[in-house]
């Protein structure tokens, strides 16, 4: 058999030349070339170059060790990194805290985008990713260190808003990697566990006049592929490298198994249990927050615990679980399988999720915090001598419906018992996560007042909420002191107007029975009637009506409340996420009439669903009542006093 394009790594990486802009795909310890980086390690140690590169990437790609692209880790080898997450790779972020390198860090969604946008020919890649935030030119412009001189961000105008344009360069060296390869360099990706941006980069290099470099575990006869399962074909690929086992692991926790790439399912209950700590307490509580049909974004570290949560809980069919390298449902891992997925649904390109989350297609985002202040700001890229970098976090937390940042309270040494129902702080960490002020802007408290985001901020022992003037203490838990574990230790004071328990059995060994509580109508908690305008707030959002017994409780209770009023009222309903049964869909509509013809002078509905928006209006418009549906509260509300209908 000719092989063509396949070679060893050591004559594939001599492609690479001194200054040259190499970017590589992976995400964690999952899809990393490791035979290509090894390779280049090997050549530069031994003094044969190459010298002064330019490393691009997205997602951090290493085991916070050696493996990965800590293997590029030396001075003299790297003259400048721009790169979504430092945090796995200590070896480069040494150079960049020491003033080694020219460092930036850029969104990790922002650099899966400039790829394609280089592949296309296109000066840079604009967006509202950033804005308010370190990356923002106005503040720090995505600079690391004193050694990053040149603007790579600038701030722009378009019909009257602010934008940010990162520039583009070419990609010199591509560094991919897929399962198999046939001689033509025609790859699949079978056996990965994660899609990646391979294909956005090859694009990239090929298109900047480069070179692309593949790493893979196996070689196919010529021609005996199938084409519909090429995730890369040959006419991008310029050299393959077959690697040896253990440098073409699934990701740095597994050497191989079937579950993360897809190749078949496995029963939940075989995933381990987390213990009763300080984790699950955030968890659970975080979980509480949850949905039913949302969608929802994990970050790393604490956040995962709650897919762990969701799995103990049963409640994976009535969410939609993501990653943001590209994977959507089943139940997201840990530690270093973070990234794989179980049992999931689909595995989509690692741009693409992008233009998902960039779009708003998250409603809740669960992700960790270094440091807090009182304003809502959040720093998760920067602290101490540590520079992780941002990763996907400025992505997700600008553009998901609704944020929750969960972590404890404090951290260094944090000694906390989990009792029945309350939690005993034996021993404060020696580090204060909520602050005067923080150290780097990741995500701005007061951008998202703009916007009117629903930020939720979950601890062990309380949990605040952002409003417009800052941080509101929303509730403590059995067990703790407020003025000695909480108040004495913020340097700001929050706001505190109604401050409630946590829920004990957040506390306790038996699960929370949260499925239940998803599948609840909880139609009592729904309704608010506000005298001031005549106007019932309807907030239907997550909620699944299944019987007759379900509509017989939403309308004895509209009639309690509504009834005694003796006079008709404005109505505003929000449907996000709301599903009926198709076999009581129509029971439903007959009842959203009842309702109208007996209690509204007008209405206004809002969901942000096109297909929701699209059936319902045409089933009520069906049965002659209101029939408009709009995309947001805002819209529904302003509809209403655009009609001089409420204030």
């Amino acid at each position: 058999m000719a092989l063509k394009k396949v070679i060893s790594a050591d004559d594939a990486v001599a492609l690479v030349r001194d200054g040259d802009i190499v970017a590589s795909s992976g995400y964690g310890g999952n899809g990393n070339p490791e035979a290509l980086f090894a390779a280049i390690e090997r050549r530069f140690l031994i003094g044969n170059g190459p010298r002064g590169l330019t490393l691009v990437w997205a997602g951090g790609q290493g085991d916070g060790k050696e493996k990965g692209l800590n293997r590029l880790g030396h001075e003299g080898l790297l003259k400048r990194t721009i790169g979504g997450h430092y945090g796995l790779m200590p070896r480069i972020e040494a150079l960049a805290v020491g003033n080694k390198i020219a460092a930036y860090n850029f969104p990790e969604g922002v650099i899966t985008h400039l790829y394609r946008d280089i592949a296309a020919g296109k000066p840079g890649t604009t967006t509202r990713v950033g804005i308010g935030t370190f990356v923002d030119p106005r503040l720090e412009g995505a600079k690391i260190n004193v050694t990053a001189i040149e603007d790579l961000v600038e701030v722009i105008r378009l019909d009257g808003d602010d934008f940010l344009f990162f520039k583009s360069f070419p990609i010199h060296v591509a560094l991919i990697r897929g399962t198999t390869a046939d001689p033509d360099g025609n790859i699949t990706m079978e056996r990965e566990t994660l899609r990646l941006e391979t294909l956005a980069i090859a694009l990239a290099a090929h298109n900047s006049g480069g070179v692309v470099l593949c790493q893979v575990e196996r070689i196919a006869q010529s021609g005996s592929l199938d084409a519909r399962s090429i995730r890369v074909p040959g006419i991008l690929v310029d050299a393959v490298v077959m690697a040896p086992p253990d440098e073409h692991m699934q990701n740095y926790g597994t050497y191989y198994n079937p579950a993360l790439s897809g190749e078949l399912r496995v029963p939940i209950e075989q995933l381990k249990k987390l213990p009763l700590d300080t984790t699950k307490v955030i968890a659970r509580r975080a979980a509480i927050e949850l949905l039913p049909n949302c969608v929802v974004n994990l970050g790393i570290g604490l956040p995962d615990a709650i897919s762990a949560v969701a799995a103990e809980e049963r409640i994976e069919d009535l969410i939609t679980l993501t990653v943001d390298p590209g994977v959507i449902g089943g139940v997201p891992l840990g530690g270093l399988d973070f990234g794989a997925v179980v049992n999931f649904s689909a595995a989509i390109d690692h741009p693409y999720q992008f233009d998902f989350i960039d779009g708003g297609g998250v409603d809740i985002a669960c992700l960790g915090y270094a440091e807090c202040d009182g304003r809502g700001n959040v720093n998760a890229s920067r602290f101490g001598d540590r520079v992780p970098g941002c990763g996907g976090f400025i992505n997700i937390s600008q553009n998901s419906g609704k944020v929750i940042f969960v972590g404890t309270f404090t951290s260094g040494g944090l000694d906390a018992a989990v009792t029945d129902g309350a939690i005993e702080i034996k021993k404060e960490g020696k580090h204060r996560k909520f602050v005067d002020k923080v150290s780097q802007i990741t995500f701005s408290g007061a951008e998202a007042a703009k916007r009117g985001q629903e930020v939720v901020y979950v601890t062990e022992r309380c949990v605040f909420q952002l409003r417009p003037d800052g941080l509101e203490l929303t509730e403590v838990a059995s067990g703790i002191d407020v003025k000695k574990n909480i108040l004495d230790i913020l340097p700001f004071k929050p706001i505190m107007k109604n401050v409630r328990e946590m829920e004990r059995a957040i506390f306790g060994v038996p699960p929370l029975r949260i499925r239940d509580r998803l599948l609840d109508l909880h139609i009592e908690d729904r309704l608010t009637y506000e005298a001031a305008t005549n106007t019932v707030f309807m907030n239907y959002s997550g909620m699944r009506v299944r019987s007759q017994v379900d509509l017989d409780q939403i309308r004895l209770t509209v009639d309690a409340l509504l009834g005694p009023l003796n006079k008709r009222v404005y109505s505003i309903v929000n449907y996000d996420h709301f599903e009926a049964d198709p076999e009581i869909m129509d029971a439903y509509l007959d009842l959203v009439r009842y309702v109208e013809d007996k209690y509204y002078i007008a209405v206004s509905r809002y969901t942000n669903s096109g297909f929701m928006r699209l059936k319902l209006g045409g089933e009520l418009d069906k049965r002659k009542v209101s029939s408009r549906v709009f995309e947001s509260g805002a819209e529904a509300k302003d509809y209403l006093k655009a009609s001089g209908r409420i204030e």
